[in-house]
């Protein structure tokens, strides 16, 4: 059995098609040739250089990520899909065979059935090593350094949890399969935003989790109201604009600082809560994310209630964060740097 990571796309744009789907997907666009007619690595370079302007490096990398996807991966293997539209890694089994459809629409003719074993598993339910695998820009890549299947595997019988303790000593770069992950090709944006949500979680537990989103919201311009630590009776902020906060929109707040993805009975209990206040808009924030059943009444709530995720927040956070108490900022200390956005090598 392995371990493989597949990515959905550079912002996500395939990962509804992988999960509504059932399967994974090679996705590189006009690449409309059933790979099994192929044999050797030497074949599938030529393919790649008669249908792409690749350099040396990239037509290398290339065909080492399509060889793995059609002749490596195994039933029973399992596949790490990190989603970019949430902070969350989906997690399934491939239980099919290399397939191409000709017929298909681009970039969607080579894939595997898959079953999914999870879809909404906070990332920062794993360890910084595995983060660190997950984060590739490679579209496909086997994990294999520290011990990383056996690991998740584990996860799955604890209900994504980590086991206590440190996480393996990591390996150095380089001593992993020759298509693993290494440290120039990893998404250092992602990574970053790995360590923020980390120390989020560290420096504002429980209540505390809602004292950073009243940070944001007045950084936004509300005058605010925000609850005292214990039963707030689905109140957990209170939100205004003007000097005393009597304008509109009036916004009621619940917070969520769990890592279990929220269910709707706490989207109804909000949209009760709003009623209760005269607030008409309601901010529901989860740091373990939303089940389907939440994500689906979305649009149908969409001129009531807003929905922030970990992603959602740490977005919100970065983009106020110069606006922020000094408080919340010292508890916070970030720096803004600049890095290539797209290295020679990544796909699509």
């Amino acid at each position: 059995m392995a371990l493989w990571v597949i990515r959905a796309g550079s912002h996500g744009e395939y990962e509804q098609q992988f999960l509504t789907t059932q399967r994974v997907y090679l996705t590189w666009k006009q690449l409309n040739y059933d790979l099994r007619q192929i044999s050797t690595m030497a074949e599938l370079r030529k393919l790649l250089k008669k249908t792409y302007d690749y350099s040396v490096g990239a037509l290398s990398n290339y065909s080492g990520q399509i060889w793995a996807f059609y002749r490596k991966m195994d039933r029973g293997d399992w596949v790490i899909v990190p989603s970019k539209l949430k902070r969350a890694v989906c997690i399934a089994e491939i239980t099919g065979e290399y397939k191409f459809d000709a017929r298909a629409e681009d970039p969607y003719y080579h894939y595997r059935d898959v079953k999914w074993i999870a879809t909404d598993i906070p990332r920062s339910n794993f360890d910084q090593d595995l983060l660190y695998s997950f984060g590739a820009f490679r579209t496909v890549s086997q994990v294999q350094r520290n011990d990383a299947e056996n690991r998740v595997r584990a996860m799955a019988k604890t209900g994504w949890k980590r086991k206590g303790g440190p996480p393996p000593t990591p390996l150095p770069p380089g001593k992993g399969d020759e298509n693993e992950v290494e440290p120039e090709v990893a998404d250092l944006e992602q990574l970053a935003q790995d360590q923020i949500a980390k120390l989020i979680i560290t420096k504002f537990k429980g209540h505390g989790l809602a004292r950073l989103v009243d940070g944001i919201l007045r950084a936004q311009g509300y005058t605010t109201y925000i609850s005292a630590e214990g039963p707030d009776k689905g109140i957990d902020i209170l939100a205004g604009q003007g000097t005393l906060g009597f304008g509109e929109p009036r916004i009621c707040v619940q917070v969520k600082s769990g890592d279990s993805p929220l269910d709707r009975p706490t989207l109804d209990q909000l949209l009760g809560t709003m009623q209760n206040v005269q607030a008409q808009q309601g901010l529901l924030v989860s740091w373990g994310g939303f089940k389907a059943s939440v994500d689906r009444e979305e649009a149908i709530q969409f001129f009531r209630v807003r929905l922030w995720d970990q992603k959602d927040l740490i977005e919100q956070l970065l983009a106020h964060y110069d606006r922020l108490d000094e408080d919340v900022r010292a508890d916070l200390p970030l720096k803004h740097i600049w890095t290539v956005a797209k290295p020679e090598g990544e796909s699509e």
